[in-house]
């Protein structure tokens, strides 16, 4: 029988076994909850809004969107959403899902920091993007039950998470501060280093090579 949490099956393929394995094995127990959650979030809520969801795709997408930020995956030089996109694109393929859908569940990781957009492309894009924002940021809240809700925390604790996903977001990011321009990553920066200084728009277009 596969395990089912509020009413969400997890997928009893190989494919997906070894994604968890995969992402257990780089992760902490704070990010590998967290992601098994926005997983479950983002089920219950394209499911409420009657969309079809392929299951592994949003399993992989779930699980590997934060797998940026290990040691593992990091890398110094570009966002950490690509780096989480980039593996689950080769572990897709991989365990032969075609170009499409490893295309899908890139831009769902690669977006999942990016507010409204995802929300307009195919499920296997939103329902990341639903539950990040479910699990970190609390919206739409009101859309999930007490009963879901009780079942998900009861099987991947929230214990300190707000404290705990702030930390692993900085400790992710710490080394490579120029990659947060332009999102909302420079927020995590600025609250835990004070001598931390956000590019500042404005002055890119201002002192721009380009003549008056």
């Amino acid at each position: 029988m596969p395990e089912s949490i509020a009413g969400i099956a997890i997928p009893d393929t190989r494919l997906v076994r070894e994604a968890t394995d995969l992402v257990r094995g780089a992760a902490d127990e704070t990010v590998f909850d967290h992601s098994r959650r926005v997983f479950l979030w983002g089920s219950l809520k394209t499911a409420a809004r009657g969309l079809a969801v392929d299951p592994e795709l949003a399993y992989v997408g779930g699980l590997f969107h934060d797998l940026g930020l290990t040691p593992a995956y990091a890398t110094r030089d570009r966002r950490f959403e690509l780096d989480g996109a980039e593996a689950a694109r080769t572990f897709l393929l991989d365990h032969g899902r075609t170009e499409q859908d490893a295309r899908s569940v890139w831009l769902a990781i690669a977006l999942h920091t990016t507010p409204e957009v995802p929300l307009q492309l195919p499920p296997e894009v939103a329902v990341v993007t639903l539950g990040v924002e479910t699990d970190v940021l609390g919206l739409g809240l009101g859309e999930i039950t007490d009963e879901q809700r009780a079942e998900v925390v009861a099987a991947h604790p929230r214990a300190d998470f707000k404290n705990r996903i702030l930390r692993a977001f900085y400790e992710g990011m710490a080394d490579r501060p120029d990659t947060t321009f332009g999102t909302m990553n420079d927020d995590v920066l600025a609250h835990f280093d004070p001598a931390f200084r956000r590019k500042d728009f404005v002055e890119i277009i201002r002192n721009s090579p380009w003549p008056e």
